[in-house]
């Protein structure tokens, strides 16, 4: 079946991820229509009037409307918000038993309504919920998108950026694997301005040997920077929902566009058993192909052992064969 065109966007959960993507892709013109599912109807509702209102600003037109699993049957993409929320402390895989159960019923009335468009993830632990997201619905693989390590890699990039004195728009380096405590920065094919980043390291450790353990701690606050936001708001919001714009602009424009998304492996970087973080070619029809970043060998072992952490969370669940 030919995926489903247009661009009504379908949001389940309007919780503060959920409504910060809603402002993000309404301010950017994304959709003509976005209907929003939620289990608190009144909140829904409130939420829906109070961006209705800002719409005459924004400099585009749409709807906004509380919706229904039925809205699905005509929906390009479905985007879930929904799920328990990580605690103060918690990891991201604490989540995963509380908020599968979740999901399984929220698919059920997804492709209960003939949903056939993109299906993109950014509830916590999302690698995981992507691939349990994978089997519920037994949507095809490149229709199953999560969020991934694009969040992740916006934080690394805004850090070089500040480090190097230069716009994040300058830094190119991802930051793949788990959107969580193993994920990893690759510097070996990174660059900022255009000079490889190994290049950079290599002549600022001339004068500054500390240079690599300083970039390691850099990393550690870019991959932990959820936990300090968290505890003190209680969520994080305007960096992912910002991030899921991003995703919904490069499938619906047709973009073409390398993000580093939660996708299933087909053999790059010798694994297909897991949804993972890496760039990935996005477009109309969801994932066009798996970008394989050629790694060094502390950086594809770093990856391969994410990459089992998910196996092993993935393997103690009861999700359909």
């Amino acid at each position: 079946m030919t995926v489903t065109q247009g661009n009504k966007i379908v949001l389940i959960g309007a919780g503060a991820v959920g409504i910060a993507y809603a402002y993000a892709l309404l301010n950017q013109g994304l959709t003509d229509h976005l209907a929003i599912i939620d289990l608190d109807e009144a909140m829904t509702w409130a939420q829906v009037e109070d961006l209705s209102h800002a719409i005459p600003y924004s400099g585009h037109n749409a709807q906004v409307s509380v919706g229904s699993y039925e809205d699905c049957r005509d929906a390009a993409l479905v985007v879930n918000c929904a799920g328990v929320a990580q605690r103060d402390g918690e990891s991201r895989l604490d989540l995963v038993a509380r908020n599968v159960k979740i999901f399984e019923s929220i698919n059920r009335e997804v492709m209960g309504h003939g949903f056939n468009g993109i299906y993109l993830v950014a509830t916590n632990p999302v690698d995981v919920l992507t691939y349990a997201t994978w089997t519920q619905t037994r949507l095809p693989w490149n229709q199953v998108i999560g969020s991934g390590t694009v969040l992740d890699t916006a934080r690394w990039r805004h850090n070089l950026g500040r480090h190097f004195d230069v716009a994040a728009s300058a830094v190119h380096s991802y930051v793949i694997g788990e959107h969580g405590d193993s994920e990893l920065a690759v510097l070996s094919s990174g660059s900022v301005a255009g000079v490889p980043l190994p290049r950079i390291l290599a002549k600022e450790a001339e004068s500054n040997p500390q240079i690599h353990d300083e970039f390691e701690e850099m990393f550690r606050k870019t991959r932990d920077a959820a936990y300090g936001i968290i505890q003190r708001k209680g969520n994080t919001s305007y960096g992912i929902g910002s991030a899921l714009a991003r995703i919904t602009r490069a499938i619906l424009r047709n973009e073409d566009v390398a993000l580093p998304v939660s996708v299933k492996l087909n053999g790059e970087y010798a694994r297909d058993d897991v949804f993972i973080g890496t760039p990935t070619i996005l477009n109309r029809g969801g994932v066009r192909n798996v970008v394989e970043l050629r790694l060094d060998p502390e950086e594809f072992e770093r990856f391969d052992a994410s990459a089992a952490t998910l196996r092993g969370v993935i393997d103690s669940l009861d999700l359909p064969e």
